[in-house]
């Protein structure tokens, strides 16, 4: 007869504390910053905005947003800062130095 697996083996660690290990082990923890700023870049900024959005991408800490309309481009040019300032505080840390608008 088998004996019932422990519930506290020394060496166990939780899911959560195994995934950061492995992202610390592999440099991954920018990569995820990039990928949760794009695919929060809706919810932050509205669904309007989004609607209006074609591209959005980041290399090398700036974000690139293609839009579609050119009076949106506009109004977003003027608040290019407050727009770094909503990603990085939706992240949790400092991701996006500069915002271009293409």
């Amino acid at each position: 007869m088998k004996k019932p697996a422990s519930p506290s083996r020394s060496g166990d660690i939780s899911l959560k504390e195994g995934l950061e290990a492995l992202v610390k082990a592999y440099r991954l923890q920018g990569k995820l910053n990039e990928v949760t700023v794009v695919s929060s870049w809706e919810r932050v900024m509205g669904k309007a905005v989004a609607l209006k959005t074609k591209e959005v991408y980041v290399n090398q800490g700036r974000l690139f947003v293609r839009l579609t309309s050119a009076p949106l481009k506009h109004e977003l040019l003027m608040a290019k800062s407050r727009v770094a300032e909503l990603i990085n505080s939706e992240v949790g840390e400092t991701v996006i130095n500069e915002v271009i608008f293409l």
